[in-house]
């Protein structure tokens, strides 16, 4: 198979050569990729030549700066403070635990004593907020107010509030940018610590994602030219210096996680259409979050190099931002997000609320969706049919902690709905249970903590007679009193 695809090519590029001597008609060919960077299209309005020890200039599309909760005592005692019913004691032990420097691990004891308390501020005491966000007051996200932006015009339309493009389009739809595009780990000249962290765990083999293009004329200018993007089960191959080799193999899934597209290229620069549902693999880093992008409305721009041997672009459209929401939160939990990341997803969900511009349900009279682009860099690839059907491979030692991720997915739509606050589904990390109770061995304020600070309550299943307490596994019952 890979020597056929090869000798296509290599016909094609002949043809091509010889197209000077011969009429209008030419061969067909296909050029494909491996997505070696893949990232939201969010801008850096910084000077590159900033440098301030470990800060990110505000620039000017962040004027107020990026996010900063819990970045340090300071900020953690402001967002614990703004739960009225704690008490005074409560916001000065959980800002500075009593004893923490005399445990073995201060530093993560802390955080996850920071994670507990964070996970539980709502209206009332008991409401887990990263599974309830709507729950309790908006923190206040930082919005990008800059007036540049990448994407596409996704409704047809020029509304007061689009971006403009850098190379001076108007009217385009990228409300994620604007709702996220000031939170601190997705901000950076290039250095985004969960662009970085999503890139190197999808280079290092938790999915991959490859670009086939193809026609019947010439690879820079087609206008009947087919896309397919999807889903690979061929892990990314490196050079010696860390980088995306090229002209590997890769086979493309045409199951879940694949999209087949009609395109014009002019230049090089590939155009799609604009289909009802583009499916690709989602930006991920732990296999919990894998899955389906189902971008509404959704297109591909690809520019190709003459030489085929590298491409830049972008893919969007709307997409879910409940998803979206999950994704980001719920990859670990929600207090580790806040205590490692210094994002707060409360603020996040209501950033993604306010901003959503996409997908109007019929039903709620509100918007399902946000206008969203991804970033995408290629690396030159041989893409290939696999010999037989093949559906995308599962993980079986993980699939209880993805059953896991999309049971509180679930509830966060359901309890964002009804407004009816939700239990943590069991199978999760949230609230750092039951991490946190391990971690405070030898802390002096331990039993207080126990006692103040709310958490999961599970009961164990049934006991089977030969089964020790230790291997039961937990399921959600109602919040203690």
């Amino acid at each position: 198979m890979i020597l056929k695809q090869r000798l296509m090519v290599c016909a094609a590029a002949t043809a091509l050569v010889a197209g000077a001597a011969l009429p209008a008609a030419a061969a067909p060919w296909v050029r494909g990729y491996v997505v070696g960077q893949y990232e939201y299209a969010f801008r850096y309005g910084g000077r590159s030549d900033y440098s301030k020890g470990a800060f990110v200039e505000p620039g000017v599309d962040c004027p107020q700066g990026s996010s900063v909760f819990m970045a340090s005592p300071e900020q953690t005692r402001i967002a614990i403070a703004r739960q009225k019913w704690r008490s005074s004691q409560e916001i000065d032990w959980v800002t500075a635990p009593p004893g923490v420097e005399k445990v073995s691990t201060p530093g993560l004891t802390r955080r996850h004593i920071w994670a507990r308390a964070m996970s539980y501020r709502g209206y009332a005491r008991g409401i887990e907020t990263y599974v309830n966000p709507w729950a309790t007051d908006d923190p206040g996200q930082p919005e990008v107010n800059s007036r540049i932006g990448d994407g596409f015009n996704l409704d047809g339309k020029i509304k007061a509030n689009d971006f403009i493009s850098p190379d001076g389009e108007k009217g385009i739809d990228n409300a994620l940018y604007r709702a996220w595009g000031c939170d601190a780990p997705w901000r950076g000249g290039g250095n985004a610590t969960l662009d970085l962290r999503a890139n190197d765990k999808m280079q290092e083999g938790l999915y991959t994602m490859v670009v086939r293009v193809s026609g019947n004329k010439d690879p820079l200018n087609d206008d009947d030219a087919v896309l397919e993007i999807g889903y690979s089960p061929d892990n990314i191959v490196k050079d010696a210096r860390g980088g995306i080799a090229a002209d590997y193999s890769y086979r493309i899934l045409k199951s879940a996680l694949y999209t087949k597209l009609k395109a014009r290229i002019k230049n090089g620069v590939v155009e799609t259409e604009q289909v009802e549902h583009l499916h690709s693999p989602r930006i991920a880093w732990f296999y919990d979050q894998t899955g389906d992008t189902n971008f509404a409305q959704g297109k591909v721009r690809l520019a190709m190099t003459a030489d085929g041997l590298s491409a830049t672009g972008m893919l969007g459209g709307y997409r879910n931002w409940r998803d979206l929401y999950a994704e980001n939160t719920f990859a670990q939990d929600g207090g580790q997000q806040g205590t490692r990341e210094h994002e707060d997803a409360v603020s996040l969900y209501y950033a993604l609320r306010r901003n959503a511009d996409g997908m109007l349900n019929p039903k709620t009279g509100r918007y399902d969706g946000i206008s969203s682009a991804y970033r995408l860099k290629l690396a030159g690839a041989y893409v290939v049919d696999p010999d037989h059907p093949m559906e995308v491979p599962k993980l079986a030692q993980e699939e209880a902690r993805k059953a896991a991720f999309e049971g509180i997915k679930q509830a966060v739509i359901k309890g964002a709905e009804a407004r009816v606050p939700q239990d943590v589904p069991p199978g999760t990390t949230e609230a750092s249970y039951p991490a946190l109770e391990h971690e405070m061995d030898g802390l002096a304020s331990r039993e207080y903590f126990l006692k103040t600070l709310d958490r999961p309550h599970y009961a164990p299943k049934p006991k089977k007679p030969d089964q020790q307490v230790r291997n039961e596994t937990p399921v959600i019952v109602a919040q203690d009193p």
